[in-house]
């Protein structure tokens, strides 16, 4: 598909607007469900959207006949990656932190450009500048500070920031790779049978992880509130930033889709101050600032 610059424009813009909207879902909505196992968490917030996604898109089944290997292939990895063990990992981080330095777990997950651009230069032959060491370099050495401020890691009093820090790094390797699967599928498919299937493939996967680990018995104990924040999240900053994301994913290329997410983390700040009271210290801010700058130095 032919790309020009109004197309870009607009690319730029659906990819700012589904990261805000993930901003304030890792801050605000998410971490509300922290009562029950995550497993079962990320089950719902894909089978919930692909049973709604049913009732408008049941004509998206006719495209399985396209379908080529490479499509199948592509889809599971995205499922996997960015469905299942990505999002596993960011709620289990946010859930770990207890409603405190939320932001911060959202900033570690940010980290995700630098998997996005290794995997863009493997798979899509996006270029590397010879700066990228460097630049890679800074955005780990200042998620440290943003982490651990000047501190060295306690493993007995911060065990619970150390692991949700590594389960935020693991989030952002996800992500990143499922950035790079999604543009490659997206090449051969629109944005809304992109979307479709990676919620099907994701709620198939995250069923059988259910049923293998028990956790099905978590949907007696699921609350009238959990439900509603599962109806909301699923509506709106699941599937409905996954459809926006992946609009404007068509149309731009994987390195500038990773600097728009950046507003993801910007906004997770922001709503964490305003409805969580919460701000980083001077040295987070800073290492934030730095770790920002860094990515998009990456990204150029």
């Amino acid at each position: 598909m032919k790309i020009n610059h109004s197309q870009i424009i607009r690319g730029t813009i659906a990819i700012s607007i589904s990261a805000i909207m993930w901003g304030f879902d890792g801050v605000v909505l998410t971490p509300r469900l922290f009562n029950l196992e995550v497993g079962y968490v990320v089950f719902m917030l894909h089978f919930i959207p692909f049973l709604l996604m049913n009732v408008f898109l049941f004509k998206q089944y006719k495209h399985l006949q396209n379908f080529m290997r490479q499509d199948y292939i592509l889809l599971i990895l995205i499922s996997l990656f960015g469905g299942a063990m990505g999002t596993i990992a960011i709620v289990k981080a946010l859930f770990l932190v207890n409603f405190q330095h939320l932001s911060v777990v959202v900033l570690l997950q940010k980290l995700q450009p630098i998997f996005a651009i290794i995997l863009a230069a493997i798979l899509l032959k996006e270029k590397i500048k010879k700066n990228f060491a460097i630049w890679a370099g800074v955005a780990i050495v200042a998620s440290y500070f943003l982490t651990f401020g000047w501190s060295l890691p306690n493993m007995n009093a911060n065990s619970n920031t150390i692991y949700a820090a590594l389960y935020a790094l693991l989030a952002a390797f996800s992500f990143g790779s499922s950035t790079v699967f999604s543009k490659r599928l997206l090449q051969n498919h629109n944005f809304i049978t992109a979307t479709f299937y990676r919620y099907g493939f994701t709620a198939f996967f995250m069923f059988i992880y259910v049923l293998i680990f028990g956790q099905y018995t978590e949907f007696q104990a699921t609350t009238q509130t959990n439900w509603i924040y599962f109806l909301i999240i699923g509506l709106t900053t699941g599937s409905g930033a996954i459809f926006i994301y992946y609009y404007g994913l068509r149309r731009v290329k994987a390195i500038v889709a990773t600097i728009s997410e950046l507003l993801f983390p910007i906004s997770a700040i922001f709503f964490d101050y305003l409805i969580n009271d919460s701000f980083l210290s001077p040295i987070q801010i800073l290492s934030a600032a730095i770790m920002v700058f860094a990515i998009i130095r990456l990204n150029r």
